[in-house]
């Protein structure tokens, strides 16, 4: 057989040894072309039987040292050893009963190459019930030192494919409203945050969701010129931003373990959860915060209020 033949795909090959048998007159008699067509059926006969006694070897010993199996949804298989694998993984499958029928055989004129095309069915026990697939394969032979042997094996179903899930239905946070939101700075009603271990001064604003809840929310601190607040963690983390004046942060679980960072309006921070940070205000301070309820506040232990 020449090179580029072998290169071709199972499909292409097994029409271009139709066509060679149909329109060629040299080379191998159709009486000779004949018998290897019976030949070949009663080798499948053969792979049925070994099929239905799940033997993986005995399968495997009718393909090429360097066959193809080209199942679908699945890597392809290629030479004798790996081929047995993938047999023995498929008869290891509950209850698997799997027989396949040729339906037209077609031996080229040469007389070393064949394409076996028929119909398979396949019933097993999978995980939500029975299974069972009917569909159809596409077989190349090719003669190894005077014998058929599988050069190509390949095959998918007939059914159609299963129907696509539903898109979930698109549901709002807990809390959130289902129409826009808007909140004009001229509607902020602050009022005193006050929380154990900070010192009166800070104002607070909530401007969506809900903090003390799960689900998103945003609201807004704001601070007095000058003030400082203790080393201190959330839960969850915090998207924080300057709205104006000079916002102080440090990180760590007692104050003045790192030097204080300034940051100024229109500055963004992400704080991870439980991550301990302290700080203070130069000027009227705003930052605004933004993230997934509740919204605590835990005094880090080796804080201490000033």
């Amino acid at each position: 057989m020449q090179p580029f033949t072998r290169a071709l795909g199972p499909i292409a090959l097994a029409s271009a040894i139709a066509c060679s048998s149909a329109t060629t007159t040299a080379g191998t008699p159709a009486t000779s072309r004949a018998g290897d067509e019976a030949a070949i059926r009663a080798l499948d006969d053969s792979i049925v039987a070994a099929m239905q006694a799940r033997d993986a070897a005995a399968v495997s010993a009718y393909y090429a040292p360097d066959a193809q199996l080209l199942p679908p949804n699945r890597r392809s298989a290629m030479g004798p050893q790996a081929i047995r694998a993938a047999w023995a993984g498929d008869f290891s499958l509950p209850n698997i009963d799997l027989t396949f029928e040729p339906r037209r055989i077609d031996v080229a004129a040469s007389g070393d190459l064949a394409s076996d095309i028929g119909t398979y069915r396949v019933s097993l026990d999978g995980p939500a019930g029975p299974v069972s697939d009917t569909g159809k394969y596409v077989v190349v032979w090719r003669k190894v030192n005077g014998e058929w042997k599988i050069a190509a094996d390949m095959w998918n179903s007939d059914l159609p494919l299963p129907e696509p899930a539903p898109a979930a239905p698109v549901v709002a946070t807990v809390g959130d409203p289902t129409e826009m939101e808007i909140v004009g700075s001229a509607d902020l009603k602050w009022a005193p945050f006050e929380m154990p271990g900070f010192k009166p001064g800070i104002q607070m604003v909530v401007i969506h969701g809900d903090p003390s809840s799960s689900g998103d929310y945003t609201l807004r601190l704001r601070f007095p010129d000058g003030y400082n607040f203790p080393s201190h963690w959330h839960p969850n983390g915090e998207h924080l931003t300057v709205i104006r004046g000079t916002f102080k942060l440090g990180m760590g679980a007692r104050e003045g373990a790192e030097p204080l960072k300034f940051y100024k309006a229109g500055d963004f921070l992400y704080i991870p959860g439980r991550m301990p940070h302290y700080g203070g205000a130069a000027g009227i301070t705003e930052i605004q915060l933004h993230g997934m309820g509740p919204f605590k506040v835990e005094l880090s232990s080796q804080s201490s209020s000033r």
